[in-house]
């Protein structure tokens, strides 16, 4: 039997919604800083994923979570949580 607890250990990321032309699928680019570890100066990477959106709630230029989940095809392997609203 699987413990509540450890489906509640998904990873949860914020992003915005930079593509919706596709059915049930979004792509998300979400941007994370940190500090070169060298140089120490800090740094923005982004990145795009491939988002399963089931109820097409979301659209472009959205912000959202997405959470971590089972592979639903050879690129989505996130979906939406939760949407945020327009980028500000």
């Amino acid at each position: 039997m699987q413990n509540q607890n450890e489906r509640n250990d998904r990873k949860v990321l914020r992003g915005v919604v930079v593509s919706d032309k596709m059915t049930k699928t979004r792509v998300v680019s979400v941007e994370r800083t940190f500090r070169h570890s060298l140089y120490e100066k800090t740094l923005k990477e982004k990145k795009k994923y491939y988002v399963h959106d089931e109820s097409e709630q979301s659209k472009l230029g959205d912000v959202v979570e997405i959470m971590s989940a089972r592979p639903m095809s050879k690129l989505k392997r996130w979906r939406v949580f939760r949407v945020l609203g327009k980028k500000s």
